[in-house]
């Protein structure tokens, strides 16, 4: 398990003040040329501590698949989110996750009084929220959120991959790889493409 584990410090200071339904939220998928924004949402048991929770960028695919299980499992709630290639092109990244964020939140059952955030603040939601700069590693809340997203989104990566082969999304999962510009140069963009991320090693080819 990595040195940097996210703890329940934040979670248990906001407890003290009479919050009890604390969902961490997180996303993934940002920075990639392909595939869905994703965003988890994960509300944890103060009774049920989930030992090695930590961002998932800090875990290897076998530990993240392994909390996974944990979270979905002992989680008071837990649910996911998505922005859709389509979306992202139209409204922006940044707007098509903060959609993604609000309708992972929205999708709990039971609806948090609480919403922690890594490093963001999310529109439209009714309930208190508080935006904590690098919360994936400092929240255990938003750590298990991080996982759950991150588990999610590979699975979906994984499903488009065998849809078509071509590009090797079982690898790198949509990010921008060697291989995966090589694949975008030989073959175009498909439909789970964002058309409008545009590495500049690609502009001459595809222009």
């Amino acid at each position: 398990m990595p040195k940097v584990r996210a703890r329940r410090t934040i979670e248990n200071l906001y407890r003290r003040f009479g919050f009890s339904l604390i969902a961490g939220v997180d996303e993934v998928g940002r920075g990639c040329l392909a595939g869905p924004v994703l965003a988890g949402a994960v509300i944890l048991r103060a009774d049920r501590h989930i030992p090695g929770l930590a961002d998932s960028k800090l875990l290897t695919p076998e530990q993240r698949d392994a909390l996974y299980l944990r979270i979905t499992a002992d989680a008071l709630a837990w649910a996911v989110g998505a922005a859709d290639p389509r979306e992202i092109e139209r409204d922006n990244i940044h707007r098509a996750s903060l959609h993604a964020m609000a309708r992972a939140v929205t999708a709990l059952a039971p609806q948090p009084d609480l919403v922690l955030v890594d490093a963001f603040r999310i529109e439209g939601l009714r309930m208190a929220q508080h935006g904590i700069i690098g919360g994936d590693r400092r929240s255990a809340a938003i750590a298990a959120a991080s996982i759950v997203a991150k588990v999610t989104r590979d699975r979906l990566m994984d499903d488009l991959h065998r849809t078509d082969s071509r590009y090797g999304f079982d690898r790198h999962k949509g990010y921008a790889t060697a291989a995966h510009l090589a694949a975008v140069a030989a073959h175009g963009y498909s439909e789970a493409h964002r058309r409008s991320f545009r590495p500049a090693t690609l502009f001459d080819t595809l222009d």
